[in-house]
């Protein structure tokens, strides 16, 4: 008896087991598959649904994107992390309005052609936004197919990569794209998963090679480790009389590009002369707080944050109009890195 096929078989488990209630299945639009794989990203689905559901509801189109303030985009992000997708986001939905008549590229080219958007986020666009047969890449497909065809080797590597995607253009059903799609991606979430694989209720265990190895989890190859190094930066929190707190908006480029923070300086010293600067007198009461430790992909941080209760009244804060000075309520609305965000909530 033949072995249906790999597609035959996934889509009948689509059709039993797969997600089609999550928040971007439902009016589906090449825009909101655009925002929801963007949001999805390196970040779980369960994550992922508040976020979607605010950012949907306050910009329901690639126009109202482009329309709004990079600030305001970011802070409703805060806390989602890797903030380059967010102004990627942006970006691109200036350069859809600019040069596309505002309506998302119907081609992978041009899709990809735009900020922030590689060959698996666009192929997710053209098959689940417009129904194309186009096939994706990401971590759980990447999973499932490693697994099934017993590839080894890291598939962040070039010859790896390229064999996975020549592997799932053959595979590509002729009907039912959006589905297939779907299903790849459900499958490697909740039957196919990292460390604990549900084998025995995964519909192609019969010719999977990785179940036939006995040991499915040694694919797909992990990444090499590096060591990951320690960096370590001061804040300085200042807080007028009156409680306002001084603010940064960071560079658009880099770790938290474009968010609002507190001045960074790699010494305490540095932190002092910063003051020194622009107070004309050194802080008499710097009271450290508990150290922050943050990880990001690439390296750890270690923040040590100082608080500083300022001589400056609400009466001379135009004196310092170089400086940003916000309400702690109104700092929060703010794009915000997280630690940021958790610091402000916790100062009275």
């Amino acid at each position: 008896m033949s072995i249906p096929p790999f597609s035959t078989r996934l889509l009948a488990w689509f059709d039993d087991h797969g997600r089609k209630d999550l928040p971007w299945q439902h009016d589906i639009t090449p825009y909101h598959v655009w925002l929801s794989e963007i949001m999805l990203q390196q970040t779980q689905v369960t994550t992922v649904i508040d976020y979607y559901t605010r950012f949907i509801s306050r910009y329901a189109d690639v126009a109202a994107l482009a329309a709004a303030d990079l600030d305001d985009v970011l802070a409703l992000w805060t806390g989602l992390g890797y903030y380059a997708r967010a102004r990627n986001l942006h970006k691109a939905a200036g350069i859809i309005m600019a040069e596309h008549q505002g309506q998302m590229p119907a081609t992978l080219e041009s899709l990809i052609a735009l900020p922030g958007i590689g060959r698996s986020t666009a192929g997710a666009i053209m098959a689940l936004g417009y129904h194309q047969n186009y096939p994706i890449l990401d971590g759980n497909v990447k999973r499932v197919l490693t697994r099934y065809a017993a590839i080894s080797g890291w598939p962040g590597q070039k010859n790896i990569e390229q064999q996975l995607w020549q592997f799932s253009e053959q595979l590509l059903p002729k009907n039912r794209i959006a589905h297939y799609i779907q299903a790849q991606m459900d499958l490697g979430a909740t039957i196919c998963t990292r460390s604990k694989p549900l084998c025995s209720q995964c519909p192609l265990i019969s010719d999977c090679k990785g179940f036939e190895s006995g040991n499915p989890t040694v694919f797909p190859t992990s990444k090499p480790k590096k060591i990951i190094p320690l960096r370590q930066i001061h804040w300085l929190i200042i807080q007028s009389q009156s409680g306002l707190i001084h603010l940064e908006q960071r560079p658009n480029e880099g770790i938290w590009g474009g968010l609002w923070s507190f001045p960074e300086f790699e010494s305490l010293d540095a932190a002092v002369a910063f003051y020194q600067q622009n107070f004309g007198t050194v802080p008499d009461n710097l009271i450290q707080q508990k150290p922050i430790r943050h990880i990001f992909t690439h390296y750890k941080l270690d923040i040590f944050p100082y608080l500083v209760h300022s001589s400056v009244c609400s009466q001379s804060i135009t004196d310092y109009e170089g400086l940003d000075w916000h309400t702690r309520n109104n700092a929060l609305r703010l794009g915000l890195p997280a630690p940021v965000k958790a610091f402000l909530k916790l100062l009275e």
